[in-house]
């Protein structure tokens, strides 16, 4: 059983072309699931014959009774759906016992995102003073200028950006590369970063290709990204359920407002689905409505007799 998950996690990492990190998650997932399975097989050597709906019903009853939130039960079971649909490809079995099976009903979140004035004032945070501030502030500036996913921040490398374009060539989920653009604060941000970088490179006797480095001289990971946001966050008193990912929403979402084509906007956000990128369209109409009721005379009216009743 544990050999056809690796065998699943190879297919994944090299024909499939997924990130580390979504190898890592499969790999939690599916060997959490394998132990759940072989809990119930009473003592009994557990078989791939014997994982039927009925065991991944009481699977995903369990992971409920565990606490775990409707999104990640959904994922687990998604996991095992594809290593399933795998082995099935593969001739180990005749039917994927998961595939008619549905996860829990999703609650459909918005998006949180910062308003314009909140945004100025957290890219503005960091000290222009300093070699880690002047690099804090090209970070939050990128991630909002061209929508970056954290983990496609942290993977930038020196080459690649083109100076004279302002361009740079993000590789997104599936090592998926595209082109995203940096306005003029983010290119004088990042600019004003290179002539500094030097400062933390001269701490680490080998070079590196990394973008942002930390105060060693080596790659910035996403949780160091997540950290200095916090910080910044207290200093302004800023919505503390903001995250890195808040700004790639916050671009989104000031995109389709100022009247973006989503179309574009889906080409920047490096989203293969057009449906993925439709939901900040949703945010927008939600803005509009908000607007019309606080400001139209009719709708005015309409409240104040709502109130009354």
């Amino acid at each position: 059983m544990t050999d056809t998950v690796a065998e699943f996690l190879r297919h994944l990492g090299l024909e499939k072309n997924a990130s580390d990190h979504t190898v890592k998650s499969y790999r939690e997932d599916l060997t959490q699931a394998v132990e759940f399975f072989r809990t119930q097989s009473s003592g009994h050597s557990l078989s791939l014959a014997k994982i039927t709906p009925r065991l991944i019903r009481a699977y995903m009853a369990w992971l409920h009774d565990q606490g775990y939130s409707r999104s990640t039960v959904a994922r687990r079971l998604a996991a095992v759906r594809s290593w399933l649909r795998f082995l099935c490809r593969e001739g180990r079995m005749g039917q994927n016992p998961a595939q008619g099976l549905r996860g829990p009903r999703q609650e459909k979140q918005l998006p949180h995102f910062l308003q314009p004035d909140d945004l100025t004032r957290l890219l503005n945070a960091p000290p222009a003073n300093s070699p880690l501030g002047i690099r804090d502030r090209a970070i939050l500036e990128i991630l909002y200028s061209a929508g970056l996913r954290v983990s496609e921040l942290v993977g930038l490398n020196l080459d690649d950006f083109d100076a004279d374009s302002g361009l740079v060539t993000v590789r997104g989920k599936g090592k998926r590369e595209r082109l995203a653009i940096l306005g003029p604060p983010s290119r004088k941000a990042f600019e004003t970063w290179l002539e500094t970088r030097p400062q933390l490179t001269a701490k680490n006797s080998k070079p590196n290709p990394a973008v942002f480095l930390n105060h060693l001289g080596t790659r910035l990971t996403t949780r160091s990204v997540g950290r200095l946001l916090v910080k910044y966050l207290r200093s302004t008193g800023i919505d503390c359920r903001t995250s890195p990912h808040t700004l790639r929403h916050s671009f989104a979402t000031h995109m389709l407002d100022a009247g973006a084509d989503i179309r574009s906007v889906q080409e920047l956000l490096g989203h293969r689905n057009l449906a993925t990128t439709q939901i900040y369209t949703h945010v927008s109409t939600t803005r509009l409505h908000d607007t019309y009721r606080a400001a139209h005379p009719r709708a005015v009216a309409m409240n104040s007799t709502r109130k009354g009743k």
